[in-house]
């Protein structure tokens, strides 16, 4: 079974692979997602 952390997606960016490549850069972008989201909901509850 492989490890979906952030970590081990930015490794997997590295092989030859194109599958590969492409599940990792899925994983980064679902985690640049989850930040953005948690930022902009922090932000806003500052603001209230």
């Amino acid at each position: 079974m492989e490890k979906n952390d952030l970590s081990s997606a930015y490794r997997r960016l590295k092989s030859p692979s194109i599958k590969t490549r492409n599940r990792a850069k899925k994983i980064i972008q679902e985690y640049k997602k989850i930040c953005r989201i948690r930022f902009w909901n922090r932000r806003e509850s500052e603001n209230q």
